[in-house]
């Protein structure tokens, strides 16, 4: 063997033995961080969802993936006695880091406890894409987890959903499936245009996958350009007539609504006053969110406004005050609005005072 040969194999077996050392910390690392959702404090959705369903209200989904988003939400939720569902997308875990994320959360139940408030608290991961990112999700602590397989064909949305059910039920641990695609953008879901759910599929994908909750599409979007529409052009309505025949179909089953933020116009206004540039947004009106809410939909996601809401007075404040650097300035009032605007969110859904 010639010499060069020797070292190009010496080279690669070192190579392959740093890669099992990696694989290793890995493992011991997700074993060592593995927990019962429990522990920390938090809920599955299936209580959750059962009494809303009862009640005739819809529990409040909230992305974060900060500390401010963090404290607004569980403030609010805790002053109006509301449940509450906090919702980590792959993008925030990946922003925030897996590990931080995993310690904020019992942190926050503790906040709302210190509160005086016993309020419900679920921790699900929003639009799991990989059964790998469900698995390392459940076995952080989440007690839900959604995959969206929705860009799949049926039996491949079938075989993943049914696979992270098959897994989440070992630790008790509900599922939200979806059928449908969403148009519009947001983290690391796309698509520019919507797929209806069809609802003569509902009812064999929920046989079939076993999951607790269904998202399906009815006209909301992703993102905050949820309709192209002009000035003065009315928005189109939600298809309700999908929705009632998904509830015929499944009585008293749990329906999910995603992309359902309104773009509140109050903080457009204002982040195009200071400097912004955001033409032609426009969200679900409220009417529809209400109505939608006293069907079998029980839980409602809303991300982009709490996005909108920290932007907008962050840029108010800066342009304001254009010699504070502090970034408690700037962010103590966003955390201030964003809990107002999450307050109203929960008298929307009728959450408020159902904890």
């Amino acid at each position: 063997m010639a010499p060069s040969e020797g070292v190009l194999s010496g080279k690669i077996s070192h190579e392959k033995d740093s890669c099992k050392k990696r694989r290793g910390r890995s493992v011991v690392k997700e074993e060592k961080m593995a927990v019962s959702f429990k522990e920390l404090g938090l809920v599955n959705t299936k209580e959750l969802f059962a009494k809303a369903i009862k009640g005739g209200y819809a529990v409040p989904a909230y992305n974060f993936n900060n500390m401010e988003q963090l404290q607004a939400i569980i403030m609010a939720c805790a002053e109006c006695n509301s449940p509450v569902i906090l919702q980590i997308s792959k993008g925030a875990r990946q922003y925030a880091n897996q590990t931080l994320l995993r310690y904020m959360v019992p942190g926050a139940v503790e906040v709302a406890r210190e509160m005086g408030s016993n309020i419900p608290i679920a921790l699900n991961l929003d639009h799991g894409d990989s059964f790998e990112l469900a698995k390392s999700c459940v076995d952080y602590g989440f007690s839900n987890v959604m995959i969206d397989g929705s860009h799949l064909p049926f039996d491949e949305n079938v075989e993943l959903t049914k696979k992270v059910v098959e897994y989440a039920r070992q630790k008790e641990v509900t599922v939200e499936g979806e059928l449908g695609v969403l148009a519009g953008i947001e983290e690391h879901v796309s698509s520019e245009v919507t797929h209806y759910t069809r609802p003569e599929e509902v009812e064999a994908f929920v046989t079939k996958t076993g999951v607790d909750s269904l998202a399906i599409s009815i006209g909301t979007s992703h993102g905050a350009y949820k309709f192209k529409v002009k000035p003065g052009e009315s928005i189109p309505p939600l298809r309700f007539d999908i929705l009632e025949e998904c509830q015929r179909r499944l009585p008293d089953f749990p329906i999910v609504l995603h992309g359902a933020s309104s773009v509140l116009v109050k903080y457009i206004e204002i982040i195009n006053k200071y400097g912004g540039k955001m033409e032609n947004t426009a969200g679900v009106p409220e009417e529809q969110i209400k109505k939608a809410v006293k069907t079998n939909v029980c839980k409602v996601n809303i991300d982009s406004d709490g996005r909108l809401v920290m932007t907008a007075m962050i840029r108010k404040f800066l342009a304001e005050n254009p010699q504070e650097f502090d970034p408690r300035k700037y962010l103590g009032p966003a955390r201030e609005a964003l809990k107002e605007m999450y307050i109203n969110k929960c008298r929307l859904l009728g959450s408020d005072g159902k904890a």
